[in-house]
This record gives structure tokens, C-alpha cells and sequence, in this order.
């Protein structure tokens, strides 16, 4: 098990527990479950860089690391949405985009063996939701108008990177096709 891989399943094993801590009567539960959440967020870059820097690329890892973000995105917004901070309609879209995906990845790893590499609007994406987020976490009393507006930014972002990963897909399929 490589360094990345592990960083990837502390990161899958922080989810239940951001939940807790958010929902929480603890003094400063909001501020502890950002805490959570920026180690999250830590970890994803790290357990990245050391992968590439180290030459420690898995099969596993390009499967365990976008779960657990993914994972620890969807209870962030779902414990927003349960705290009346955000719409039920933005986990919903942003449900339906990881459907998607995993779908996606599920039939591409089917075809070929392997997923698709993250790429820099994902990246991106990932990292505009992490901000919009603990945002979020660390200030719920932010007035609704503006909360919405932070996460329809963030939906909008992370929905390009969905097109972007369809278009690599079809395209990846288009090139297995003519082999």
C-alpha cells in the first residue's frame, strides 16, 4: 500500500467523522469540522503530489483518491443543505454529476482498464468547492442570496469539469474504436 493510497483512505475515513463533529453541540463544531475538512483538503493535495513526485501512480489510487473526495464534497454540501444553509437542489445537481462520473469511470475502466486522469478544470473545480465550502462551514449565518450564489459559482465550475471528462471519454472511446 503506497503512502497516496493511505492518505486516500484517512481521507474516505474523515467523512463520517466531519459529519459528526458538524452536527455536533461541541463549542466550536463548525470550526472544528472546517478543520476536518482543510485536512481533507491537505491530505487530497499531498497524497497528489507525492504520487507524481515518487513515481506512486496506482490503478487504486486514481480510483480511491477521487472517491474520497468526491465522498467528503457530497456529506460537506448534505450536512449544509440539512443546516438550511444551501438549496436541496444543489445536491442534487452535484449528485447527479458524480453519478455520472462514476459511471463513467466505471465503464472507461471497463474498456480500458483504467479511469481518466484528473485534469486542470477539475482540479480547479475541486479546489473552488473546497473554498465555497468552508466558507460556508465556517460561516452558515451567511445570508441565504449569497450562499446560493457561492454554490451555483461552484456547481457551474464543477459541471464544465464534467464536460470535460465526457469529452475525454467519448474521445478515448472514439480512439479504442479505431484501433
Amino acid at each position: 500500500m503506497t503512502i497516496p493510497n493511505l492518505l486516500s483512505l484517512l481521507r474516505l475515513a474523515l467523512v463520517p467523522v466531519f459529519a459528526l463533529v458538524y452536527f455536533s453541540c461541541a463549542p466550536n463544531a463548525h470550526l472544528w469540522s472546517a478543520v476536518l475538512y482543510l485536512a481533507a483538503f491537505v491530505t487530497d493535495v499531498a497524497d497528489g503530489w507525492i504520487a507524481r513526485r515518487f513515481s506512486q501512480i496506482t490503478r487504486l489510487g486514481r480510483i480511491l483518491d477521487p472517491m474520497a473526495d468526491k465522498l467528503m464534497t457530497f456529506i460537506v454540501i448534505l450536512c449544509l443543505t440539512a443546516d438550511g444553509v444551501i438549496p436541496v437542489w444543489a445536491v442534487v445537481i452535484f449528485f447527479c454529476k458524480e453519478l455520472a462520473m462514476a459511471i463513467g469511470g466505471y465503464l472507461m475502466y471497463r474498456a480500458r482498464g483504467d479511469v481518466i486522469s484528473s485534469n486542470w478544470l477539475g482540479k480547479s473545480a475541486t479546489g473552488v468547492f473546497f473554498v465555497v465550502c468552508a466558507a460556508l462551514v465556517l460561516f452558515p449565518a451567511i445570508p441565504r442570496p449569497w450562499a446560493v450564489r457561492m454554490i451555483s459559482a461552484a456547481l457551474v465550475l464543477t459541471v464544465a469539469a464534467f464536460f470535460s471528462y465526457l469529452y475525454q471519454f467519448v474521445k478515448g472511446l472514439e480512439k479504442r474504436k479505431s484501433h
